[in-house]
């Protein structure tokens, strides 16, 4: 089985292709395809290729899912006994992708 490692919304991602996973928002409709050109590492079974920086005329494309936020998380300041507490909350959008091909 091949893998690759990506790079998309300032991460990086090991993926395999029918891998389902959650990235940064991205400007695309659900059901469209997406290629990512930034391919930092391929590998297939004991061959491994690692690019400098990015592995030339690899892509791996995929599939959007779907668009959502992510569960609230809770930002809390807080002092003791100095009348100080801030609350803030926060929901980060992602897209479902499904891998479905890799080219290397």
């Amino acid at each position: 089985m091949s893998y690759a490692v990506i790079k998309t919304g300032g991460k990086q991602y090991r993926v395999e292709q029918g891998d389902v996973l959650r990235v940064e928002l991205l400007n695309v409709e659900e059901g469209a395809t997406v290629n990512f050109d930034q391919v930092l590492m391929h590998g297939a079974g004991e061959s491994v290729i690692v690019g400098a920086p990015l592995v030339d005329g690899a892509t791996v494309s995929a599939t959007v899912r779907k668009h959502g936020r992510g569960d609230k998380i809770r930002i809390i300041k807080f002092r003791r006994r100095k009348h100080y507490k801030r609350q803030q909350g926060h929901r980060q959008h992602f897209t479902e992708i499904e891998i479905t091909g890799i080219n290397a």
